[in-house]
């Protein structure tokens, strides 16, 4: 099987739903247009149950199957929110928000889910229900946790969830997935250095906060090369660091900010734990003090493995299984689809965007072409599990 006949028909007015939402796109949970966009097209589908301000402002669609309410129920996942980047190329369904833009395919997966729910909703040929799920604040807020702490899953009764995002990189309508961790977990951390300031000319009367800081940097590093098992993945990366303001004056205060990416919660905590000793004392022997606030956020996102087997094959039924990779290596990039994966099994599809613009990039743009690969994708997820 290739691509289904029918949603290759809808592919023109696919694109149209995504450009858009590419033209409107909105932050976090302020995803008011998006959602009553989702809601007004779902409705319009005839779906059989529509209900927004889940997670704050969530949309989720009930498709019933025509085989009888006796099968199971699945739920299918896509993300809203933009990211606050200005657009760069010119195009024509560019935004029309300065300094917002959808950078990471988000309007892309949300037209894709909307595709599915119209063919679904047209056909009915399945058992039991398909949950159609449309996700606020993936990118910051966590609302994958908002909707699920807001009973999603049990108020729609939901036993099985997936997911399906773009990957730049990878060739147009390939697919890849895994068993186990998928992503990373993505915690943030602050280091609020504190010292005697004074002239920079007398730096024997001063803490040198910003020697101080470049040894921690360095110093963390260490927990990836020399704490850490080597087999075991792990990020530290030092994004920020502010200190001083004037080029003789030595500062009495600085603060270092970033990233911790883990694949596994042993090595998460290991992570937590020495980037607290080392900042605390590698301050000290600088003369300097080191408050550290440290604050996990999206766990890893962890595929149940038969699930994630189940979808492969659902994959190449669609692309054929050539072009599936059913265990493809991690990434350290998060997704908080791990929420919903921590709450029921299933598993995190990506699909080929081409050799376009990274993820959260200016240039980047959703490949349309691959549009009915997607809604095919989801749609046989469906059909097959729930047949």
């Amino acid at each position: 099987m290739a691509v289904i006949n029918r949603l290759a028909e809808f592919h023109d007015e696919i694109t149209q739903w995504r450009h858009n939402l590419h033209r409107h796109p909105e932050l976090s949970f302020d995803v008011q247009h998006t959602a009553a966009f989702v809601a007004e097209k779902l409705k319009s589908f005839g779906v059989d149950e529509v209900v927004t301000g889940i997670g704050r402002t969530g949309v989720v669609g009930v498709i019933k199957g025509a085989k009888g309410q006796g099968g199971r129920t699945i739920g299918l996942r896509a993300d809203m929110d933009a990211l606050p980047i200005r657009e760069a190329p010119e195009r024509p369904h560019a935004s029309t928000i300065d300094g917002r833009m959808h950078a990471c395919g988000h309007d892309g997966h949300t037209a894709m889910l909307l595709g599915a729910a119209k063919y679904l909703a047209e056909t009915r040929n399945f058992a039991g229900n398909a949950i159609v799920i449309f996700q606020p604040a993936e990118e910051a807020g966590c609302g994958g946790r908002e909707m699920v702490e807001d009973g999603l899953m049990e108020r729609f009764g939901i036993q099985e969830v997936y997911g399906l995002h773009n990957r730049p990189g990878l060739d147009a309508g390939k697919f890849q997935t895994r068993p186990g961790a998928a992503q990373a977990s993505a915690d943030e951390f602050e280091i609020r250095l504190s010292g005697r300031g004074g002239h920079a000319g007398r730096p024997h009367q001063c803490t040198d906060l910003i020697v101080a800081g470049a040894a921690i940097v360095q110093g963390l590093q260490t927990i990836a090369s020399r704490n850490a098992d080597p087999v075991k993945s792990v990020v530290v990366s030092v994004s920020l660091f502010h200190a001083g303001e004037v080029s003789n004056v030595m500062t009495a205060s600085a603060s270092l900010s970033g990233t911790v990416r883990t694949l596994d919660a042993a090595t998460r905590d290991l992570a937590q734990t020495r980037l607290t000793e080392l900042a605390e004392t590698i301050a000290r022997a600088y003369g300097a003090s080191a408050e550290v606030h440290y604050t996990r956020e999206y766990p890893v996102t962890v595929n149940d493995a038969e699930r994630a087997s189940f979808a492969a094959s659902v994959a190449a039924e669609v692309a054929g299984a050539a072009n599936v990779d059913g265990n493809a290596p991690p990434s350290t990039g998060a997704e908080d689809f791990s929420y919903m994966l921590e709450a029921r099994p299933g598993a995190m599809m990506y699909i080929g965007n081409g050799h376009s613009a990274g993820l959260h990039n200016p240039g980047y743009d959703f490949n349309d072409e691959i549009i009915p690969m997607g809604c095919s994708y989801w749609v046989k997820l469906v059909e097959t599990s729930l047949g």
